[in-house]
């Protein structure tokens, strides 16, 4: 086949269109183009109506931009634990944008290079390039769009169904089917009605589609069909569209008509996501969830009594969410059959609020008994995993808003009798268990030497104990065995005693503000008065809001309250200059060292490992405490959810000290998947974790779940004890020998 000549390489853009028509195109991209400006001012004029976010979301945004453009081009969120979902959605993606590109060219020659210029450049080797590269990304378009509708229609993907599953997830899926099949259409009757053109070959799919055409001998003109028809009148025969000219009008016609509808419906309904997605990646905050806003003195200011109260990122959010389901999927209390679906909460407070902008009655936003928006037993199932945001393909920051709602819970006092409990404990003793402070170190009566005081000597590690670990039988074994680890290691270590407090973070995410901000200040007061290096602590939630948290608080909002026992004015810890660990951070840097002298072949358990949330989520620590096992000597057989997918244990969020009727829970789910899915399964002899809320989960997991002669839960540190007395005891053996 002879391609022609190149300069005859090229085609018309408006063929077969007559003056009336392209006057009325025209009118019709005005009108579309006016519909499209209008419901995006809407939009943006709501964001500007919400509250003022507390972190700094547009700061150097070139470099956002561009990050935002990697992350949402690569498609990488979609890939995450989803391989079909992320093909799919990279055809649709970028096959939609390359389209959309190939008409912004065809745009600018005309209006830019062409009528003011006089230059053509969509000819000869650039047309061939362009029709190429248009038809197969527009392949993909179609391909995407099939995959997404086979998911949909066929396999009915559980993720993709509830209660605001709507028919514009429907009529958002077969418009865009419609274009990408249309387009192909359109350019297959173009191409056999100027008579095949040789050079049009590089458009595959559209010189398929006129060979059809030809196969069933389409007449191509007028003139053609009067012909083949014995005569018989063309207006009456081409009226019914029985030629290539009159089928490329039809479908040129309807092709433009239905691209005009998808352009004017982007700002009202579900196709928005296209540009509301990107700016939530845009305006994202890298540490989202592990980080709350700051504290402010009104604490009003962080409630949720009306939509208003919602800040403008947290509107964004809402208009962000696509419906994927990828965090309700993910949500270990929706696993649990809890009352809580992380999708419905962000689309009901979508759907109310555009619900008032319509005119609708107000209501509470959370209550209980039904009345509400939001019910509070659905934001009490909430374990603050964080697996929702982390699975969330365009970033919503569902902790932001749950810690919202869950503000206005505490305000309300709609809070569980169980929560209540535990808030007057800290108040009263400065403990959840309600004890006294001054056993807080009476764990440590029963090792072989002194804990020293950190209040009372410098050391370089200060090391913050935890609740669990200092009131709680079982966890305290762990902390007695982390204080032989150290000891062993010959480091300079030391503790609060009674002047240390719990660390607020958990009460915090149930809503409790005012008292987090009087255990950060005590700490942070006492921690002035102490001299040390480091900070270590033992529990995963200690060390994410000593970290993370604990330098947001504005102490100085708070320093003439004569309710707040500080006097605490600075920002604590604002440059990072003192290092906060997790225990596994510290004993893996002395085993680098080789201050623990393991040889790495101690033990032989076959082990799997538990990621805790806060320490892997939250803070991305993974290899630390899998480090620490294998220096056991310990083979560790991976849970198929482990590191950024770990499935969590129920205990955050407050779940700790809440009763749920739930089945499974998810600490037993947590053991059967340990035993069960796990390749070598049944060989499985210890769970291993590294935090004491899953400590005390699983403990309780493996009773209620009859595991108990199944499995042993113990702590990296357990292992590590027994690791260095296997160790010893080795070397006893030799010097005897």
């Amino acid at each position: 086949m002879n391609v022609i000549a190149q300069s005859e390489v090229g085609r018309e853009t408006y063929l077969g269109i007559g003056s009336v028509g392209y006057a009325l195109f025209y009118l019709l991209v005005v009108i579309t183009l006016s519909v499209l400006a209008y419901g995006i001012y809407q939009r943006f004029s709501r964001y500007a109506e919400g509250d003022d976010d507390p972190f700094a979301r547009v700061n150097e945004l070139p470099s956002r931009i561009i990050s935002a453009t990697k992350i949402v081009l690569s498609n990488e969120k979609q890939f995450n634990r989803d391989l079909y979902g992320g093909l799919m959605h990279s055809f649709i993606l970028w096959g939609f944008l390359t389209l959309l590109i190939a008409t912004l060219i065809i745009g600018f020659e005309q209006y830019t290079t062409e009528l003011i210029f006089g230059f053509v450049f969509w000819e000869g080797d650039f047309y061939l390039s362009y029709q190429f590269i248009v038809d197969a990304m527009g392949l993909l378009f179609v391909v995407g769009i099939g995959m997404a509708m086979y998911r949909r229609y066929w396999v009915q993907n559980h993720r993709l169904w509830g209660r605001h599953t709507s028919n514009e997830d429907d009529i958002f899926i077969w418009t865009l089917f419609g274009l990408g099949v249309g387009g192909f259409l359109l350019e297959g009757a173009r191409i056999y009605a100027t008579g095949m053109p040789d050079h049009e070959v590089v458009s595959f799919v559209g010189y398929g589609i006129a060979i059809l055409f030809q196969a069933i001998d389409l007449p191509t003109t007028g003139a053609a069909l009067e012909a083949s028809t014995g005569g018989a009148s063309y207006s009456a025969v081409s009226n019914l569209g029985y030629n290539a000219e009159t089928l490329h009008w039809l479908v040129w016609w309807k092709h433009s008509l239905l691209a005009f509808f998808f352009i004017a419906w982007i700002p009202y309904a579900k196709p928005f996501h296209m540009i509301s997605s990107f700016a939530n990646v845009v305006t994202r905050d890298e540490k989202a969830g592990a980080r709350l806003p700051n504290v402010p003195s009104d604490l009003d200011a962080t409630n949720a009594e009306s939509i208003d109260d919602f800040t403008w990122k947290e509107i964004l959010d809402q208009d962000a969410c696509t419906k994927c389901g990828r965090c309700s999927s993910v949500c270990p209390a929706k696993a649990s059959d809890r009352p809580l679906d992380p999708r419905n909460v962000i689309l009901d407070l979508k759907k109310y609020r555009e619900e008032l902008d319509a005119g609708g009655e107000e209501k509470p936003i959370v209550a209980d008994g039904g009345t509400s928006v939001i019910n509070t037993e659905t934001m009490e199932s909430c374990m603050a995993c964080m697996a929702c945001m982390d699975a969330c393909p365009v970033e919503i920051e569902h902790l932001q808003s749950f810690t919202r709602l869950n503000r206005q819970m505490t305000d309300q006092g709609d809070i569980s009798s169980s929560m209540q409990d535990v808030f007057q404990n800290v108040m009263q003793n400065g403990n959840t268990f309600g004890d006294s402070p001054r056993n807080r170190g009476d764990w440590a009566d029963d090792l072989e030497f002194d804990v020293p005081d950190a209040r009372e000597e410098e050391v370089d590690y200060l090391w913050y104990v935890g609740d669990f670990p200092s009131y709680d039988e079982r966890n305290k074994q762990v902390a007695r065995s982390l204080a032989t680890i150290l000891q062993e290691a010959d480091v300079s270590f030391g503790i609060l005693f009674d002047d240390e407090k719990y660390d607020g973070n958990d009460i915090r995410r149930v809503g409790e503000e005012f008292l987090y901000v009087e255990l950060a200040g005590h700490h942070v007061e006492t921690w002035e008065d102490c001299e040390f290096d480091k900070i270590v602590c033992t529990d995963p939630h200690s060390y994410n809001t000593f970290k993370n948290e604990y330098p947001e608080v504005d102490f100085e909002e708070f320093a003439d309250d004569p309710m707040m026992p500080f006097e605490y004015e600075d920002e604590w810890n604002a440059d990072g200059e003192i290092d906060v660990l997790h225990w596994t951070q510290a004993v893996e840097e002395l085993v680098t060292e080789d201050k623990l002298e393991l040889s790495g072949t101690e033990l032989d358990y076959t082990v799997t490992y538990h990621d805790p949330c806060h320490l892997g989520r939250y803070n991305d620590e993974y290899e630390a405490p899998r480090e620490l096992i294998r220096a056991t000597g310990c083979e560790l057989d991976e849970m198929p959810r482990n590191r950024d997918n770990s499935f969590c244990c129920g205990g955050g969020g407050g779940g700790l000290w809440m009763d749920f009727e739930e089945e499974p829970k998810p600490s037993e789910e947590r053991i059967r998947e340990a035993l069960e899915d796990t390749d070598n399964g049944p060989d499985v002899e210890k769970f291993v974790v590294a935090c004491p809320m899953c400590m005390t989960m699983y403990e309780d997991g493996r009773k209620t779940g009859g595991y108990e002669d199944d499995i042993e839960i113990v702590d990296v540190a357990e292992l590590i004890v027994e690791a260095i007395g296997a160790e010893e005891k080795a070397d006893l053996e030799v010097a005897a020998d």
